[in-house]
């Protein structure tokens, strides 16, 4: 499965009170610049100095700024404790890394100055998780939860092992969250050499805005950075903020409130016999790179594939037969989603075509547009993707694990039983494939298979909500029904939009 991620965290954060406004001690930033990195052919001209400037403006704006330079691992991972340490309920926590990013198992990860990287095991090992540092901040309890991430650049680790794909990737973040890169999707841009990066000649432009909330002082970014670039580089967004923001408030130091709606009328009496009238439907979703204003409670919606988990080689059980799906099984869905013609103008999409267009067999460019269409929800044509890279390279596990999750959310469970099974045949320990699995397993009716993977997935990584949801239906279904109420609990406590996620699959 694909982007999902794992941190038990207080549900009391969906709670935190909006109208209030956040004392300045409530914000908390920590500013890291990396420019020194032994690898590159010289040091990066950019980060110190942009670095510098960020801390500079946040502390104007209410924030208390841890700032580091040149940090090696053993220095992210102190500067990341401290500031754990001092999050509190409700608190405003922000990170901003300027330096060499690199994507691996389709998480983004940030590099210490020190790190070393010849295969992509080196890059979990060395580099810090942008998921796994959001997860932490909601853990603590973190309210308002904002990465600034300038490190789409071009880096010496780029194609030291097989699975390179350029740029970052998306992020699946808590509730509350709002993240922007410098530079689209997959793609770099290269160090310009000055004195500071276009996007934070921008970014700090728009946040001494007084009053501009958050969402638009970063959309705002994104326009002043496309255009100033001539659409070279465009930033990506993706936002889940549940309260108003604004890095700047105006001179009376506070947040505006949001206007209080009136009051609807109240309805009439309902008669003990009868039912009362049933909700009006949710309103459309959002596209998911886009800002806009924050629903209470965003209606089930397609998601990108689940997180990339952790790949931890483990000493496991054989995994269990594999069952034909039963009659029940829902056929495949003929909904393809979004046309190629309505995603065409997609800014990453854009730029894959058009590699694969120079190249039809270039199998990252086809693999990583797989990946993009079906977070849009286009889920055909990333079938189609996941295809032509199989076709390339028939053991390519990546794929053959994207294209059984794709191939189970439009209802294909044989197709995607046979394609998580081949994956964990060429690699047995590949936790992506067995949490894939289990979700077939699950939406087929075969409950115990389906236990069984998410039992070995969770044997990997303990963290892994959705096979702990997964796991919780499947047990219920089998008759144990506490215990699967006690894994749904944790699994909604570690993501509260994991419900919806897996209704977004067929999974009630």
């Amino acid at each position: 499965m694909k982007i999902r991620f794992f941190f038990l965290l207080p549900l009391l954060i969906s709670l935190v009170p909006t109208a209030p406004s956040l004392a300045a001690g409530d914000r908390f930033a920590l500013v890291i610049g990396n420019a020194k990195y032994p690898d590159a052919d010289a040091p990066l001209k950019e980060p110190i100095n942009d670095a510098r400037d960020v801390a500079d403006e946040l502390k104007r704006d209410g924030f208390a700024v841890e700032i580091g330079e040149n940090l090696t691992g053993d220095g992210m991972r102190r500067a990341f404790d401290k500031l754990y340490g001092k999050i509190k309920p409700g608190s405003v926590a922000l990170v901003f890394f300027s330096g060499f990013g690199i994507q691996s198992a389709r998480q983004s990860y940030m590099l210490p100055i020190d790190a070393q990287i010849w295969t992509e095991s080196d890059v979990r090992r060395d580099g810090f998780s942008l998921e796994t540092v959001l997860g932490e901040l909601n853990t603590r309890g973190a309210g308002v939860k904002i990465a600034l991430v300038d490190a789409s650049r071009r880096n010496p680790f780029e194609r030291r092992f097989r699975s390179f794909s350029a740029g970052l990737t998306p992020v699946i973040a808590p509730n509350g969250t709002l993240v922007m890169y410098s530079a689209a999707l997959a793609s770099v841009v290269s160090d310009a050499g000055g004195d500071h990066s276009l996007f934070v000649q921008e970014l700090l432009k728009e946040i001494r805005v007084p009053d501009l909330m958050a969402e638009e002082t970063l959309n705002r970014t994104k326009m002043g950075v496309t255009r100033a670039s001539r659409g070279e580089q465009v930033p990506w967004i993706s936002s889940s903020l549940a309260e108003d923001f604004s890095f700047s408030p105006g001179a009376g130091g506070s947040r505006p409130a949001p206007a209080t709606p009136p009051a609807p009328p109240a309805p009439p009496p309902v008669a003990a016999n009868n039912p009362p009238p049933p909700a009006p439907p949710p309103p459309p979703p959002k596209p998911a790179d886009t800002a806009a204003a924050p629903a209470p409670a965003p209606p089930p919606a397609p998601v990108p594939a689940p997180a990339p988990k952790p790949q931890v080689e483990a000493a496991l059980p054989p995994p269990p037969p594999p069952v034909k799906p039963n009659d029940a099984a829902p056929a495949p869905s003929t909904d393809s989603g979004p046309s190629a013609a309505a995603l065409a103008d997609d800014p990453t999409i854009k730029g894959l075509t058009s590699k694969i267009a120079a190249n039809p067999d270039d199998v990252n460019a086809l693999y990583r547009r797989g990946q993009v269409y079906a977070s849009k929800g286009a889920y055909n044509l990333a079938i189609k993707d996941f295809d032509d890279t199989l076709r390339i390279n028939s053991k390519d596990v990546e794929a053959l694990n994207n294209r059984c999750w794709t191939r189970t959310v439009v209802g294909d469970l044989q197709g995607a039983l046979k394609d998580c099974n081949e994956a964990l045949r060429l690699r047995p320990n590949f936790v992506d494939a067995l949490d894939s699995r289990g979700l077939v397993n699950l939406k087929s009716g075969a409950v115990k298979n389906a236990i069984a993977d998410f039992d070995a997935a969770l044997k990997i990584n303990p963290r892994l909500t959705s096979s702990l949801y997964g796991r919780g239906l499947a047990k219920q279904r089998n008759g144990s029904a506490q215990e699967g109420a006690l894994d749904i609990a944790n699994a909604k406590a570690m993501d509260p939009n994991i419900v919806q996620e897996f209704a977004s699959y067929g999974v009630r």
